[in-house]
């Protein structure tokens, strides 16, 4: 659903910017009282609800935690272009040039292309045109210039591995990372949001409860002052019927404060394509707290989505990103040795006039190796203590992670259980009440137990809430600790 659409229905409230004018425009423009007027018209009926499913898929797309997680994958990409850069060709031109004396004592041009390859190797052309009284002989060339085309190769250290594809390998192993990192980031905010929301409908059915509470003790006080009016009741039971409304209204203005106060918490989530801050109207509605979301706990399902989880991962390429340094570190222990061939021609018209089918060639072999090679064998060693470490971390980070598993799993059970309980519970309580109230009507009951029957009644409904908002949450948590957050929620 687009921004202006959710506006058009009322669900949203434009606010500008985030932190500027919304704040103080809010609070001076609807007070609490004002809220629980809007609410107690509408808590009967509501047309306009803000679903569990729209406010997740709203995050995800719009939230700016979630716009920053892809900031990472743009962080990688670009790390893969700039080691691609290490391959890129390259120009070089020089002119040499000396006068003296009304003497030309040499000149010398030249201009030169490298290509760099994946392979190692190194492609180059040369051109070069010199002249002068005072020329070293070896930069005599022909009047029109000299063309030299070859290659270099490493033999020795450089073959298997060097620099430019060692950071080019790396970056790749960066920018898989970066798309774990943003799922880590996506889980958290997943788990945040989910919070947020539950509380803010558990808050909600609590606001019913109390309203329920409110509205009963107000007609039982209206028929309690109509019964002593005619003098079937004692005026000491219309003082009891008006105690309870005044407790029960303070309830409902706390539960309707508690559920203000969830709101502002759900708002900081919600955030327009432009990233313009927006606010939900006091009128929109949650989702039913009990029977609106279908929860299904497979262990077995979160166990095997636990081996992907995002923290392992970036582990796993933490590994992976030292194991391509360990293999150039070790590629340092061997001797440089760098081959370079160019063959020389004086044109580049055809095949038959190169020179390389005269014989005309430049060639050439550098060797160089330390003696000692401690600083090599030190950087080497230094490594593979780093991929130990990271061993050890991945080792711990995966019993970590199961531990907890396995905990928010055993809370989701506990506070199952404790749901089935507390539903019997308040079938019984219901049945006291029941109970109670003909036993009133048939004046062998008082006020005062009736109103005790109804306060531990409401008492359990509220107990109920809260520990099925906390369900919902230790379901979370199990998505969470398994690695999933958003993924394959149906978003």
């Amino acid at each position: 659903m687009a921004t202006n659409e959710w506006v058009s229905t009322g669900l949203l409230h434009p606010s500008g910017v985030k932190g500027i004018e919304k704040t103080d425009e809010m609070r001076n423009s609807l007070s609490l009282l004002g809220l629980l007027m809007v609410l107690s018209m509408s808590l009967s009926a509501q047309d306009n609800r803000l679903s569990y499913d729209q406010f997740m898929e709203w995050v995800k797309l719009y939230h700016p935690v979630a716009k920053q997680a892809d900031l990472l994958l743009d962080l990688g990409t670009q790390e893969v272009r700039k080691a691609r850069g290490g391959f890129d060709p390259y120009l070089y031109g020089s002119i040499d040039e000396k006068q003296y004396q009304e003497k030309e004592y040499y000149n010398k041009k030249e201009a030169e292309l490298v290509v760099p390859t994946i392979a190692g190797v190194e492609l180059q052309g040369v051109f070069e045109k010199n002249r002068g009284a005072y020329l070293n002989p070896e930069h005599n060339v022909p009047d029109n210039g000299l063309y030299s085309l070859g290659a270099s190769i490493n033999v020795g250290n450089g073959l298997l591995i060097d620099k430019r594809r060692a950071a080019l390998k790396q970056a790749k192993i960066y920018n898989k990372a970066t798309q774990e990192e943003r799922r880590q980031s996506l889980n958290l905010l997943y788990y945040d949001a989910t919070v947020v929301y539950w509380k803010w409908a558990g808050a909600f059915a609590d606001l019913k409860v109390n309203e329920k509470g409110l509205r009963v003790a107000k007609e039982r006080f209206e028929a309690v002052k109509g019964s002593f009016e005619q003098g079937d009741l004692p005026a000491i039971d219309t003082v009891e019927a008006y105690t309870q409304v005044l407790n029960r209204e303070i309830k409902f203005q706390k539960a309707g404060y508690t559920f203000f106060s969830s709101m502002q918490e759900l708002n900081v989530y919600l955030w327009d394509a432009d990233q313009n801050s927006i606010d939900l109207s006091p009128s929109i509605a949650p989702d039913p707290l009990v029977g609106s979301n279908e929860l299904t706990l497979d262990e077995e399902y979160f166990n095997q989505a636990l081996i992907n989880h995002p923290e392992l991962r970036m582990l796993d390429y933490d590994l992976a990103y030292l194991n391509i340094e360990r293999r150039y570190k070790a590629e340092q222990l061997k001797p440089k040795i760098k081959l370079k061939y160019n063959f020389l021609t004086e044109t580049l018209g055809g095949l038959e006039q190169v020179g390389f089918y005269e014989n005309n060639y430049k060639f050439g072999i550098q060797v160089s190796t330390p003696l000692l090679l401690r600083k090599e064998r030190g950087d080497l060693g230094m490594t593979k203590v780093k991929i130990k470490d990271v061993n050890y971390k991945r080792d711990l980070k995966l019993e970590q992670l199961a531990a907890k598993l396995r905990k928010v799993t055993n809370e989701y059970d506990v506070l199952n259980s404790q749901l089935s309980f507390l539903s019997q519970n308040i079938k019984g309580l219901e049945t006291l009440l029941r109970g109670e109230r003909m036993k009133f009507d048939m004046g062998e009951s008082s006020l005062f137990l009736i109103n005790a029957r109804e306060k531990s009644l409401f008492d359990s409904q509220l107990v109920y809430n809260s520990v099925y908002v906390d369900l919902i949450i230790a379901y979370s948590k199990i998505r969470t600790a398994a690695g999933l957050g958003f993924e394959g929620y149906g978003l």
